[in-house]
């Protein structure tokens, strides 16, 4: 009997470790999404929150060398514009030059074309600024400047007369588009050329 009793109870106990196994393993599927341990807390730090994944990339700030480059090129556009204006008003009252230029720049400029408008002669049309590239440049000093070379196509500026607004004869060896390579500096006013020294070089 004793043993008929031992049996009954260790038939029990090991239904009891089954059920127990069979139960954790059900817990363990029903529970796949936040994971099954043995007791142990999880570790906070291995479960990232929803925001930790999504980095934060900072803006970066404009590249001032890159700026500096794209204003000095600007301002060299404006300032063969107002070259156009001076040269096209023999009055030579037509101009804003001296907002773009200064230095030998400016004084070469007015005095080529106050020569040019006492021979009577005006130009008209317009100057193409191709390809201008910084080819050297110094941001970090008091005045900043930068060196740019372009080639400028004067074709389509024409010298006429400007009474008879005849074509001037001019040379047929003389190039109409060529190398300038020019210096532009930043001034407490703004960007201005200073020198603009063409190079006798076709492009």
């Amino acid at each position: 009997m004793a043993q008929s009793v031992r049996s009954g109870h260790s038939d029990v106990r090991k239904r009891n470790r089954v059920c127990s196994a069979t139960l954790l393993a059900v817990a363990c599927t029903l529970t796949t999404a936040t994971g099954c341990s043995s007791g142990k807390a999880d570790d906070p730090k291995e479960a990232p929150s929803p925001s930790a994944s999504v980095k934060q990339t900072p803006s970066k700030p404009a590249d001032a060398t890159e700026t500096a480059k794209n204003e000095a090129i600007a301002t060299y556009k404006k300032y063969w514009q107002a070259m156009e204006r001076l040269y096209a008003d023999i009055s030579g009252k037509n101009t804003d030059l001296k907002q773009y230029a200064a230095s030998s720049a400016l004084a070469s400029a007015e005095a080529d074309a106050k020569s040019t408008h006492a021979r009577n002669m005006i130009h008209v049309g317009e100057v193409s600024v191709r390809n201008p590239t910084v080819t050297n440049h110094d941001i970090d000093r008091k005045i900043p400047n930068v060196t740019i070379s372009s080639c400028l196509d004067i074709d389509r500026w024409q010298v006429i007369n400007a009474k008879t607004k005849k074509p001037a004869t001019l040379p047929t060896s003389r190039l109409t588009r060529f190398v300038v390579v020019s210096t532009v500096e930043r001034w407490p006013e703004g960007w201005k050329v200073i020198r603009d020294e063409p190079q006798d070089k076709a492009c």
